[in-house]
């Protein structure tokens, strides 16, 4: 069988991906941070570009929004295109207070009250870990470049609570979990990877806080969010 969803080569896919939601910020980041760019999908719009960065081949490649499409991707870059390590960057709804828009979280583990995990692996386990040694070389290097960073719990959620009131589902969380945003696919790459016993982490940037006034326009969204595109790439190529 292969790749339903990917139409490339397998030389094409790089063994290195970064995996934005929104495949323009792929085209983004192909475009403006690396070198000999190749175009190696675009089925469904979703595309996927190669090219270099610091003489190393990484794909970067959009994901879409929530938990079934980023696991339609990982689980095919990682099963028919051998790709070893993915690291999630993204968009985030701040949590908590203290955590405030243009903040840059690392997910240590995902919390979600979706049946993801029963349907895909049967286990009624509400908490994934992300990779312990990626995330432990992306606070290093996070040090190195002083850029400030949280790590902590991810709230994969399937409802996009900037519309809709998810009270009653916060109230099911565990007193001893503590998510520090809300996002939506963290939790479904992180089984996927585990599964396939590959690395993945997620870097999200605090887009929108019902805690504070100022949100990111959706242009900012896309375009603004360098530093964390930098960590997430200065991240990927160390072994």
């Amino acid at each position: 069988m292969e790749a339903v969803h990917i139409n490339s080569k397998k030389e094409d896919i790089a063994e290195l991906v970064l995996l934005p939601g929104d495949p323009l910020r792929a085209k983004y980041i192909a475009e403006n941070f690396l070198e000999d760019v190749k175009l190696v999908n675009e089925v469904r719009n979703m595309l996927a570009f190669t090219g270099i960065y610091k003489n190393k081949r990484i794909t970067v490649m959009g994901s879409g929004m929530g938990i079934p499409s980023v696991a339609i991707y990982s689980h095919e870059l990682y099963h028919f295109y051998n790709v070893k390590k993915i690291i999630r960057i993204g968009t985030a709804g701040a949590f908590r207070p203290g955590v405030k828009v243009r903040d840059i979280v690392l997910g240590k583990d995902a919390y979600s009250p979706s049946n993801f995990a029963y349907g895909y692996r049967k286990t009624h386990s509400k908490v994934v870990n992300s990779s312990l040694e990626l995330n432990n070389i992306i606070k290093n290097t996070a040090q190195e470049l002083n850029i400030p960073i949280n790590e902590g719990t991810l709230f994969t959620s399937e409802i996009f609570d900037v519309y809709q009131n998810i009270d009653h589902l916060k109230a099911e969380i565990p007193n001893d979990i503590s998510p520090l945003a809300s996002e939506m696919e963290a939790f479904g790459l992180f089984h996927i990877a585990q599964v396939n016993n590959k690395e993945a982490a997620c870097l999200v940037s605090i887009s929108d806080s019902k805690f504070e006034d100022s949100d990111l326009s959706p242009e900012e969204r896309q375009t603004t969010l360098n530093e964390m595109i930098v960590l997430a790439l200065e991240s990927i190529i160390k072994e």
